[in-house]
């Protein structure tokens, strides 16, 4: 069995009730059956990644809605689980990256998030200013951020998830370490040009079932992309007894696969930190 690392998978939702949009992915999207924002019971999510080989899932976690279920999870299996925390106010951001900072010298935080289609009715462009302090942020503690790219399923406004936002993030910034997530449709071919352009740059496939990936993402990640591209599943809007077997069942040589499902996330993620300046 391979190693696998799940770098974005969700055990939040059953805790409070979803809006609509939120219903619209499950039901028009997705087309997901209604348990898919039923409460996750740690045992239940700990037998399908033993039973899939995921050694690790990281949790998404809101700094304006924390989340007790995923809290839970990293107290009771430090081991198996770690943090993604977004939910910033980028508006007034001091006192959010205050508390942020502090939590990543207590506990096992994995990345930084957010996601331009999600907050302020998609206005603010990577590009925009009101990035700017969490950019510097995650580039002085050396803290991979990602960032949602590709038009989103749900029905928000998608423009400023065109992956062509982050050349400049990446010209700016180049000492942050940034990985585009689900996806990056229907602009693949530009994400993949930055990748190529970027040593910084990484992309997640999250919500993204294997099988419909693009020809021309799976021949970058056996070419020139092979530390590149990383495995997410976006549980459980796509389980991982899925996505799983879909990615086995890739034409991808052997030492790609290895990298694909655990390396590359051990590597960007997980790696020790050197917070610039020290």
């Amino acid at each position: 069995m391979r190693r696998v690392v799940d770098c974005l998978a969700n055990v939040h939702f059953g805790e409070s009730e979803q809006p609509d949009w939120m219903m619209k992915v499950r039901d028009d999207y997705f087309r997901g059956p209604t348990s898919m924002y039923s409460r996750v019971d740690l045992s239940e999510m700990l037998a399908e990644m033993d039973e899939q080989g995921v050694e690790k899932a990281i949790l998404m976690y809101s700094l304006r809605q924390p989340s007790p279920t995923v809290s839970k999870f990293v107290d009771a299996r430090p081991d198996r689980f770690a943090m993604a925390v977004g939910g910033f106010d980028l508006d007034r951001p001091v006192a959010a990256l205050r508390e942020f900072s502090a939590m990543i010298d207590d506990l096992p935080v994995a990345y930084a998030c957010t996601g331009p289609g999600f907050w302020g009715d998609g206005r603010y462009r990577p590009t925009d200013g009101i990035y700017f302090p969490l950019y510097y942020k995650c580039a002085e503690l050396d803290l991979p951020l990602c960032m949602n790219t590709g038009l989103p399923g749900p029905p928000i406004p998608g423009e400023a998830q065109v992956p062509i936002h982050l050349d400049r993030v990446c010209v700016r910034f180049p000492e942050l370490r940034l990985c585009m997530v689900h996806g990056a449709d229907p602009w693949w071919d530009t994400a993949i040009r930055l990748l190529l352009k970027y040593d910084n740059l990484r992309l997640m496939t999250s919500a993204w079932s294997p099988k419909r990936l693009p020809e021309s993402l799976l021949h970058y990640m056996r070419t020139r992309g092979a530390r590149k591209v990383i495995f997410g599943s976006d549980w459980p809007v796509l389980p991982m007894r899925r996505v799983v077997p879909e990615v086995l069942a890739l034409d991808l040589p052997d030492d790609v696969l290895d990298r694909y499902l655990a390396g590359n996330a051990e590597e960007f993620f997980f790696a020790a930190r050197a917070p610039l300046g020290r």
